[in-house]
């Protein structure tokens, strides 16, 4: 591994171990005092496009709980269809002892009184309450002599009946309150009679009384007193009588008039009936609550939310640029992942990786890819590039220190160890370490010399000493820390998966990475959003 012949000139790097920045990227990863720049745990500004791009991203979600609203208003129409609808409309003609004011306020609520509900159901012959029966129907009271009623059913003939039934109830009911009243009236004015009567019979008693004492001159006082009295009490019994007489044949008259002249006008007729009105209704209305629910619920988690999205965020949490930053991708999990079966966006993040590689002027090159969430995509990278590389006939060692050894298992490596793997016409050595090293260290100790250590670290550095290059997918942990990092790589490039990881996530991961001595070269962000469009650097820290 010490042949000082054995140098690579690899793409992006100049031959002398110093990486070449892409592009336009002309920053550095640390300040001019050797400080890196400060990074705040904040997000871009709350824009519209912030809840477009919210929206668009979980459409699933929203879409989903507007579908549960629309299936929930289907539910309700089918639990409870639309009812036929019959109206008929009544002609009263006020009674003698109403108010024309209040007349058509009075017959509005006789018509929807329970006495009226359970004479028409007795009439129908239904078993169900009066109640329950008085609000299938209401009443309306168009004019003082015009009332309509409209009456709900299940079906369009019941409809009819009972809107017929319930107007021939209100009729019968009206036309007993107005003869009711009418006796009454008669009843009072009948007993006004009988008491004018009796204090006349009573005056007629003292006046006989008096007749029959000794002549004198009081005796001539009083009865000319009781004579006057019973002259006006006559008077009073006639005007009595007279007016009994006359409410009886002319109120009486009236009220007869009143209950006859109150009939049907229209008779019961069936209303046009919609099939699909009440369902587009209720259907409708379910779906935009859901819609509205679920956006809600879209938009309130993209407030709260602490993970980062944006290349700007992401870079001032890493505290290094995001050089590289594709869409969603979806990896295989199983073998190959060549160049010719990998996805654009695989190619894309291995030929980034490529250009990342230091040149070495001493043994191999070494780069470790530290994912901060997702494993996938970082091992399809790394695989892709190990067999790149190993196409073009170097020898390329694979470290993959993860759990689960994701990037070994798409090799058809599982057990740990180190193994040689084939794949499209290339050969790479495969180091899985064993489940018992939770902090493997690596084949140097800063500059690729064999360590002493396990069985596992000499098998890697007997394989990486003919090796030109050694590619690491490690994950760190902040409670084990990253000082083994330098024992594997120089530098470091770190995945980010958009929406994944929180600030304090992946400023730790960078401050691992550079407390273990290695250089973090960039950053490549997966899943980014389209609408992003912040460039990824890192800030320059503002000077007093």
């Amino acid at each position: 591994m010490n042949d000082p012949d054995r140098k690579i000139a690899w793409p992006g790097g100049n031959g002398t171990g110093q990486y070449m920045p892409e592009g336009l990227w002309g920053l550095n990863d640390f300040t001019a005092d050797g400080e890196l720049p400060a990074a705040e745990p904040s997000g871009g500004l709350v824009s519209f496009s912030f809840f477009t791009v919210a929206l668009r991203r979980r459409k699933r979600l929203w879409l989903a709980t507007g579908a549960v609203g629309l299936l929930l208003g289907c539910g309700l129409f089918l639990k409870s269809p639309p009812a036929y609808q019959a109206t008929t409309s009544l002609l009263l003609t006020p009674g003698p002892y109403e108010n024309i004011q209040t007349t058509p306020a009075n017959d509005q609520a006789m018509a929807q009184s329970v006495s009226v509900a359970a004479l028409a159901v007795r009439k129908l012959g239904l078993t169900q309450s009066a109640s329950s029966f008085l609000s299938t129907y209401k009443s309306n009271a168009i004019t003082e002599r015009v009332l309509t009623i409209t009456v709900s059913a299940r079906s369009s003939q019941q409809a009819v009946l009972n809107a017929s039934a319930v107007a021939a109830a209100f009729l019968q009911f009206r036309a007993q309150e107005m003869q009711s009243e009418q006796k009454l009236v008669l009843a009072a004015l009948n007993q006004q009679v009988n008491d004018a009567r009796q204090r006349l019979d009573s005056i007629n008693a003292q006046l006989s009384q008096v007749s029959a004492q000794p002549a004198t001159s009081a005796r001539q006082s009083q009865l000319k007193n009781l004579q006057a009295e019973s002259s006006r009490a006559a008077s009073a019994l006639y005007q009595t009588q007279q007016a009994a007489q006359s409410s009886q044949s002319v109120n009486g008259s009236a009220t007869s008039a009143a209950a006859e002249g109150s009939v049907v006008m229209d008779a019961a007729a069936p209303l046009a009936h919609s099939r699909f009105k009440k369902l587009i209704l209720e259907g409708g209305l379910g779906l935009i609550g859901g819609l509205i629910l679920g956006m809600g619920l879209v938009v309130i988690q993209a407030l709260v939310s602490d993970r980062l999205r944006r290349r700007d965020d992401i870079a001032q949490a890493l505290g290094s640029p995001v050089r590289l930053s594709v869409g969603a991708v979806r990896p295989r999990r199983r073998l190959p992942v060549g160049r010719k079966s990998a996805a654009a966006d695989i190619q894309r993040i291995a030929g980034h990786l490529r250009r990342a590689i230091p040149g070495s002027s001493k043994g191999a090159a070494s780069l470790a890819v530290v994912p901060v969430d997702d494993l996938q995509v970082p091992a399809s990278s790394l695989v892709s590039l190990a067999l790149a590389c190993a196409q073009e006939g170097q020898q390329v060692v694979l470290a993959d220190l993860c759990p689960g050894a994701p990037a070994a298992r798409m090799l058809g490596i599982k057990a740990p160890g180190v193994h040689q793997a084939s794949a499209d016409g290339a050969q790479v050595t495969v180091a899985v370490s064993p489940p018992d090293e939770v902090v493997p260290a690596g084949p140097s100790g800063g500059g690729l010399v064999p360590a002493r250590g396990t069985e596992f670290t000499q098998a890697v550095a007997a394989a990486c000493e003919p090796a030109n290059l050694l590619v690491t997918l490690i994950t760190l942990d902040p409670s084990l820390g990253g000082e083994h990092l330098a024992t594997w790589a120089t530098d470091a490039v770190v995945l980010v998966t958009a929406g994944r990881s929180s600030w304090t996530r992946i400023r730790g991961v960078a401050e691992m990475v550079r407390l273990s001595g290695t250089r973090l070269v960039s950053a490549v962000l997966v899943g980014t959003d389209a609408t992003d469009e912040t460039l990824g650097t890192v800030r320059e820290p503002e000077t007093v």
